[in-house]
């Protein structure tokens, strides 16, 4: 039979852990020793035993942090009230960890989903662990791997009081900028996930507008890795600084060992993705919000997929001629900056609008002005100008838009004859900028005091009798158009 470190006295502390981690896959492993890093002891169990051991006789060792073999042994190790992260993939394995402690765990322990839930999946399993006098914390973690070793931006829902007992932790093992750790209590039940999920539609739309800027300079001006890697860190000094513009850079100036050319150039064009940036799209169609730049990093996802198709259609359908460009090209340069930057608004304001209409749909009662402060540090989404959106709703709570607020409009009205220039441009040599200008057709369609959807309204009376409103009394009208 195995022995833990906790029975053997291995480990250099001999405190008794609060805290515990069941799945040591790449996350799991990197936020345990983010935990014991910062002093907290910490037990962990994994279904495979030789990766429990391999963590504990390696990175872990000398840590307190104390490997467990049977479920019975890991929940055992801990001191009340327990504190349990599950990080294991989404779905079944999640429900399948959750059946497997609750019959070991007794009233107000805590189980912490950290995964990628689907919120809805996290409301559902609130309501039927809390019944059993235990409290379900559904929180989100995003940075990756680098984040959930050295700070990563964590989105805790659950009760308040779950929270409560869980922010010594977090707090510490959050990233961490100028105004305070990057964790915040979003709010109850499945508040934690369904930011997770609204903040992973954001960063959908930021890596599909960085993508497209790209493709613009690239087929537009012939720029290569060496250029573009220059361009991007530029950008990376200014009002675009982020991770995202950071790590872009860096990646043009990767070079294929084998080959010598640039590794960026090797790489098939069909992105993957995990669902997140879809449930993203699927709830804003269900509440109602329009979120068109994200739906186009969802849909560029999918149309990449269809590679064999693309390359088959590009033997067949035509596109414009595409000219050498013989305009100034530091202005065109700057042109799709100013672009990239609007569009970029355009994403975020979408994301923060659908998270306000959430927060009255499922009465979260979220605070948009902290959740921008967390995302700060240790996410993907991290970013100077998140800054100003958090500013902006200390300003006004009750923002309706980003796009209304005053410092944004100015930004926006600043660049905006370069965004159509960027826009215009990729339409007319046939370059697809697909969240680009989704984007810019979002800004002007909220602008606009007067649609064309009066038409699409009389369309809907005379084919199906759906009634309509005027302009210039009250009530609701039907027409006999073809009597």
């Amino acid at each position: 039979m195995e022995t833990s470190a906790l029975q053997s006295g291995a480990q250099a502390t001999p405190e008794k852990p609060s805290i515990g981690l069941v799945g040591l896959a790449v996350m799991g492993e990197n936020l345990a020793l983010n935990i014991a890093n910062h002093g907290f002891a910490i037990s962990v169990y994994n279904r495979t035993t030789a990766k429990t051991k391999e963590l504990a006789e390696g990175r872990a060792r000398g840590k307190a942090l104390y490997p467990t073999f049977t479920m019975e042994e890991f929940v055992a190790s801990m001191e009340r009230p327990r504190k349990i992260i599950i990080l294991v993939k989404a779905g079944a394995p999640v429900d399948a960890v959750i059946d497997q402690l609750k019959p070991l765990l007794e009233k107000d322990d805590v189980i912490i989903d950290g995964g990628n839930s689907l919120f809805t999946d996290t409301e559902k399993r609130s309501g039927e662990i809390e019944a059993l006098g235990l409290r379900f914390v559904g929180m989100g973690v995003s940075g990756g791997e680098e984040g959930a070793l050295n700070g990563p931006s964590l989105m805790p829902g659950g009760p308040q009081t779950a929270y409560d007992d869980l922010a010594p932790i977090l707090t510490k093992i959050a990233a961490q900028v100028d105004d305070g750790p990057c964790v915040t209590y979003i709010g109850p039940r499945g508040a934690g996930h369904y930011v997770k999920m609204v903040h992973n539609g954001i960063e959908y739309g930021d890596m599909q507008l960085i993508a497209e800027a790209y493709d613009l300079l690239r087929q537009t001006l012939g720029l290569g890795a060496a250029e573009l890697h220059d361009i991007f860190a530029q950008w990376n000094e200014g009002e675009l600084k982020s991770f995202l513009i950071e790590i872009t850079a860096d990646i043009f100036t990767k070079i294929d060992p084998e080959t010598g050319k640039p590794l960026v150039d090797l790489i098939l064009d069909k992105a993957g993705q995990k669902g997140t940036g879809k449930w993203t799209s699927q709830n804003a169609y269900d509440l109602g919000i329009p979120i068109p730049t994200i739906n186009a990093a969802v849909e560029s996802r999918i149309l990449s997929a269809y590679k064999s198709e693309r390359v088959a259609a590009a033997k067949i359908l035509s596109g414009p001629q595409r000219p050498a460009f013989t305009g100034d090209k530091q202005q065109f340069i700057d042109a799709v900056r100013d672009a990239l930057y609007c569009a970029k608004i355009c994403s975020y304001a979408q994301g923060m609008a659908l998270l306000k209409a959430a927060s009255h749909e499922y009465d979260y009662h979220l605070n948009l002005s902290e959740l921008a402060r967390i995302w700060k540090g240790g996410c993907i989404i991290r970013a100077i100008f998140l800054d100003k959106i958090k500013n902006a709703f200390l300003r006004d709570s009750a923002l309706t838009n980003l796009l209304i607020d005053s410092e944004f409009s100015g930004d926006i009205q600043a660049r905006q004859a370069n965004w159509r220039y960027a826009v215009q441009t990729a339409a007319q040599l046939g370059i697809p900028a697909y969240a680009t200008g989704a984007s810019l057709a979002y800004y002007d369609a909220y602008r606009t005091a007067q649609l064309p959807l009066n038409l699409t309204q009389a369309q809907r009376d005379y084919f199906g009798a759906h009634t309509y409103e005027r302009i210039d009394k009250e009530g609701t009208f039907h027409t006999e158009w073809f009597s």
